[in-house]
């Protein structure tokens, strides 16, 4: 067929409807929690400097000045979310689109929408809690829990927090991995994504909490030993649906872990990304504890609808736009 005369949407309209309802109870239970709806802006200065996430780039030609400005459209709501909270806002939610280039596949659309909320005084074990009431509001069975080091050894015979890199590579290469990759972060997660995850939430949705200390991301450490991240991921079916953070509060660390990012990218082959520094000041001005959690709305509906794709729950996926 003529790509111009293809023009109608890729799902039904029960479909557009199953989303729009799953919309509606996300904001009304967000209500009942009295959790307040905010948005900040899609394109923002300054990108994410995660190794695994890249962004899109675009020129603004600003009126009056010469050069171009570099713009991204943003990965997360999470830096201005943030700048929020530590504004005073209180406890917050945003569903927005969120915007990852190079992903394209069953699971991934490089344009998706989020659900992102914050909740002031809450640890990840307060927001697992909250995330299993949502979860409950929407006709899902509330999500178990186990720790991430039980499942990794369950399935590995390894220990993730005391296992050498010599015996994360061997692992990673006896489940396919072709590179002789020491970066211990991606070790871990290239042996969770392929022995473990896929098992994960067949029966009913699962949580799987504190990470090692390597995949911290922007999540604070914990005190005790062995130190772990303060992290959560909820799977349903073999999916993650959602990443859940204690978050890093001190500025001084989180600037560290921009430079660690970056160190990384430059040892992957991709460029370095300019640190935000709004961000930083607004951790010295002073960001509460809290805790957060980001949600795929399109990974929420495949699950709940048994959906094989992501463009079976997007009225126009990339491939079809």
């Amino acid at each position: 067929m003529d790509q111009c005369g293809d023009w109608q949407p890729s799902i039904s309209r029960a479909m557009l409807l199953a989303r729009a309802d799953l919309l509606r109870a996300i904001r009304q239970f967000m209500q009942v929690q009295g959790i307040l709806e905010v948005e900040t802006p899609l394109l923002v200065h300054m990108p994410v400097t995660e190794v695994n996430i890249d962004s899109f780039r675009t020129q603004f030609d600003h009126p009056g000045k010469p050069q171009q400005e570099n713009l991204y459209l943003h990965t997360s709501p999470e830096y201005a979310m943030k700048r929020l909270l530590a504004a005073g806002s209180g406890a917050i939610y945003q569903i927005c689109k969120v915007f990852r280039n190079g992903e394209s596949g069953d699971w991934h659309n490089p344009e998706f929408t989020m659900l992102e909320w914050y909740q002031p005084g809450y640890d990840h074990h307060a927001l697992m809690d909250e995330l299993n009431l949502l979860l409950q509001a929407i006709h899902l069975q509330p999500a178990g829990k186990q720790c991430y080091g039980a499942v990794f050894r369950e399935r590995t015979q390894l220990d993730p927090h005391a296992a050498s890199n010599k015996e994360l590579q061997t692992c990673a290469n006896s489940l396919g991995l072709a590179s002789d990759v020491n970066d211990r972060a991606t070790l871990l997660d290239f042996i969770f994504s392929h022995a473990i995850a896929p098992a994960l939430g067949k029966d009913q949705p699962i949580i799987i909490y504190d990470f090692p200390s390597c995949q911290a991301a922007l999540s604070r450490l914990s005190s005790s030993l062995p130190v772990v991240a303060e992290r959560f991921e909820l799977f349903i079916n073999g999916m993650e649906i959602a990443n859940g953070f204690h978050e890093l509060t001190d500025p001084a660390e989180q600037r560290q872990r921009f430079k660690e990012d970056n160190r990384r990218r430059t040892v992957s082959g991709k460029s370095e990304m300019p640190v935000d520094e709004r961000l930083l000041a607004a951790l010295e001005a002073g960001l509460a504890d809290c805790s957060g959690l980001a949600l795929g709305i399109d990974r929420l509906l495949m699950a709940i609808h048994a959906c094989q794709s992501i463009g079976d729950v997007m009225a126009f996926p990339l491939n079809e736009a």
